[in-house]
């Protein structure tokens, strides 16, 4: 992959907030909106680094730009149903994790699916799609989505990584993120390369160079975010006290969510 040099304008994406974040987790990080702006600006600064570092080592730019800065914008969708005025308005469009079923009919979701569709009818605009919004990216794609036989995967998880995977995420054959999921998609569409499984879901990313990339797990969350949303399913009966317990067991664990997949998203949504 390539990376262009950058204009005047900054590189603008588009993040549509498919649910609220969790209580705490709102006030301090600003919805999902703000959880996902800390991920795309710590990996455009994790890049910056990396570019500058291959230049101090190589003693020269050897074609290498400097990133552009980030514009990001957030959009209700799902309780607004607010979205980009115009796809001229933005470089890239990030749907988010939520609650909800990315296979139901509900008339947000049908209204999401297809302005999913009216962006992959385009060449421009990047598809960027984390947990709900990888399944809604795979449905508009026309793979099934539905509940796995696996049941649910949650708290910090190794991937295997394809060897497109490692490329893509550069950290070497397993990727681990958070994860708070238990639908699934069921297949890879056509045309489209997979970047990363597991034993529950074998689906885990996608993409498809200049039009997206997607993920399943939540890199966009830290320990505490994930430490509440545990807390919360755990008291509501969703977790029972063995899935609880053994979720937090692994909640603290060191993972690639700012670091490795922010920097690959921001990658990927500046490749030529």
């Amino acid at each position: 992959m390539t990376i262009p040099t950058p204009t005047n304008r900054p590189l603008r994406i588009a993040v549509l907030e498919c649910d609220r974040a969790p209580a705490k987790a709102h006030v301090k990080y600003g919805g999902y909106g703000g959880l996902y702006e800390r991920l795309l600006v710590s990996g455009a600064e994790a890049l910056a680094r990396e570019h500058s570092g291959a230049h101090d080592k190589d003693g020269g730019d050897k074609g290498m730009t400097v990133v552009p800065r980030l514009e990001v914008s957030k959009y209700d969708v799902k309780h607004e149903g607010v979205y980009p005025a115009a796809l001229e308005d933005v470089d890239a469009v990030l749907l988010s994790g939520s609650k909800f079923n990315a296979y139901d009919n509900d008339s947000w979701i049908l209204k999401l699916v297809a302005y999913v569709q009216s962006i992959l009818a385009q060449t421009r605009v990047r598809l960027i799609g984390v947990c709900f919004g990888h399944q809604i990216i795979g449905r508009a794609l026309g793979a099934a989505v539905s509940s796995g036989e696996g049941g649910w995967e949650t708290s910090v998880t190794h991937m295997s990584l394809t060897p497109k995977g490692q490329e893509v995420f550069g950290c070497g054959k397993t990727l681990t993120i958070h994860q708070m999921h238990k639908d699934i998609v069921r297949s890879v569409p056509p045309g489209i390369e997979l970047l990363a499984s597991t034993a529950i879901c074998q689906n885990q990313s996608m993409y498809s160079p200049g039009r997206l990339m997607t993920i399943q797990g939540h890199p966009e969350f830290n320990a505490e975010v994930m430490t509440e949303i545990l807390e919360t399913r755990h008291a509501s009966g969703v977790f029972d006290d063995g899935m609880f317990e053994e979720a937090m067991s692994r909640v603290a664990r060191k993972q690639h969510g700012v670091d490795v997949v922010g920097k690959a998203f921001v990658r990927f949504a500046l490749e030529g």
